[in-house]
């Protein structure tokens, strides 16, 4: 596993920050994304703190075991592709929280009902910029090896669906923009990647 200390961090900064909102309730509703706060009292910082904490226990494993395999790989990669280290990859990581957000934010600035929570819009950017890189690696979906580029294509199909249902409390629409965003940077970041997906899309390598 390349080393990948940016990663290392978000991933110890948002499992201490979930504990500790666990523990203080207070802390929670004051680093949680809720729109009023932002539209009328100005409090900026809920777009990106509200990534930093989750709402279980299970719900912090699954980003964080995501971030941790995928991170690590984009850490290194998006530092050959010219994101300065280390803060490029945190620039893209904290960029893709804002990103992926502020449709929700936008949409539900006047609800006071309206609650989000969870790094799920930045681990999609990280995890859709790695399945551009490599679109034929295998993602182990329950323990199923899948290829990415499946995986990816299914992964946004069904949150297009639920986001249209809007029948849970998962933010579907947070998944899509970070999926969109990651791919749109990486791409922005070196046009090439663009061609080598293209052609490894043609080439499928298992």
């Amino acid at each position: 596993m390349p080393n990948a200390p940016v990663t290392l961090v978000l991933i110890a900064l948002t499992c201490a920050s979930s504990y500790f909102a666990w523990k203080q309730p207070g802390l929670l509703q004051r680093l949680i994304l809720w729109p009023p706060a932002v539209a009328r009292g100005r409090e900026y910082w809920r777009l990106l703190t509200y990534g930093f904490v989750h709402a279980d226990g299970q719900h912090l494993l699954f980003n964080m075991i995501t971030l941790y395999f995928f991170g690590t790989a984009m850490e290194g990669y998006l530092t050959q592709l010219g994101l300065p280290w280390p803060w490029g990859f945190a620039g893209f990581y904290l960029s893709a929280l804002l990103v992926s957000i502020l449709p929700s934010y936008l949409r539900h600035r006047a609800d006071p009902q309206y609650r989000s929570l969870g790094a799920s819009g930045a681990v999609s950017a990280v995890l859709f910029a790695f399945i551009l890189i490599q679109p034929w690696s295998l993602i182990l979906v329950f323990v199923v090896p899948v290829p990415a580029i499946i995986y990816a294509a299914v992964y946004v199909g069904y949150s297009i669906w639920m986001e249209k249902r809007g029948r849970d409390n998962v933010n579907h629409s947070a998944h899509l923009w970070g999926a969109g965003y990651g791919v749109l940077f990486t791409v922005l970041l070196d046009p090439r990647v663009l061609q080598h997906f293209l052609a490894a899309l043609m080439n499928p390598r298992f």
